[in-house]
């Protein structure tokens, strides 16, 4: 999967993510490349969950 391909998908997850979590923005979910983690802390804070728990939110998507 190429970046261009991961990008588009990412917009996939992100509308499905604030569908499910009505309080999460598009700040929130802003994927910038190289800061996967940064947006994931941000995540880990305003929903109160662990990344493993993210990660299996994200991929049940």
């Amino acid at each position: 999967m190429n970046t261009t391909e991961a990008k588009g998908n990412w917009n996939e997850q992100k509308a499905k993510l604030k569908q499910k979590f009505a309080s999460l923005t598009d700040n929130d979910l802003k994927f910038v490349e190289g800061k996967k983690d940064e947006m994931l802390g941000r995540l880990q804070v305003k929903l109160g969950k662990t990344k493993e728990e993210l990660h299996k939110i994200i991929a049940a998507l």
